[in-house]
Parts: C-alpha cells; structure tokens; sequence
C-alpha cells in the first residue's frame, strides 16, 4: 500500500499542499518510486516466501498518524 510518492501525477499539487503531506509523514519526506521498487524486490525474493495475504505499507510511517 504506497503512501505519497513523488510521481509526474504529484506535480499538478499545490507546494502547500505537498507541504503540509510531507509534514504528516514521520520520515518527513516524500516517498520515492525507489522505496515502492525495493518493497516489490523484497516481497517476490525467497526472502519473503513465507509472506502472503499481508498488506505492506510503503508510506513512510504516514498510517501512523490516522
């Protein structure tokens, strides 16, 4: 489940807006495609063979504060 990550689709909001996102985010930035790549890295390496059913939040702590 990716949080806020910095896309071509986030250019369109308002910095304020970004602002305000990244600041309810405890990690305090914007997540990157990167961190979303790695997730999906992890979860289809052998690594992860006995992980199913589960959703894994890539938001950099941001479910925390809802």
């Amino acid at each position: 489940a990716p949080g806020f990550i910095a896309t071509d689709m986030v250019k369109s909001i308002p910095e304020r807006v970004i602002e305000r996102l990244v600041k309810a985010t405890p990690v305090g930035r914007m997540g990157a495609p990167e961190d979303i790549a790695n997730a999906y890295l992890f979860l289809a390496s052998e690594a992860a063979g006995f992980i199913n059913g589960a959703v894994l939040s890539v938001d950099g702590g941001a479910v925390l504060g809802t």
